[in-house]
């Protein structure tokens, strides 16, 4: 069985090097799922890959 993988706001925007705010603002436009732990937010590793894709695929030339 695998064992599913989160990442916290945080470590998604050092990552991707940027800033904290920008990857919440991409959870509250609805960008990038994520799922609210109490106060936190936690973004499962197959939803930042099917951003990633998203995004990638959409500024492909």
């Amino acid at each position: 069985m695998t064992e599913e993988k989160y990442y916290t706001i945080e470590e998604v925007a050092e990552m991707l090097k940027v800033v904290y705010l920008t990857v919440y603002r991409w959870i509250q436009d609805g960008k990038l799922r994520a799922y609210k732990a109490g106060k936190q937010y936690r973004i499962k590793k197959e939803d930042l890959d099917y951003f990633l894709n998203k995004v990638k695929t959409k500024y492909e030339v």
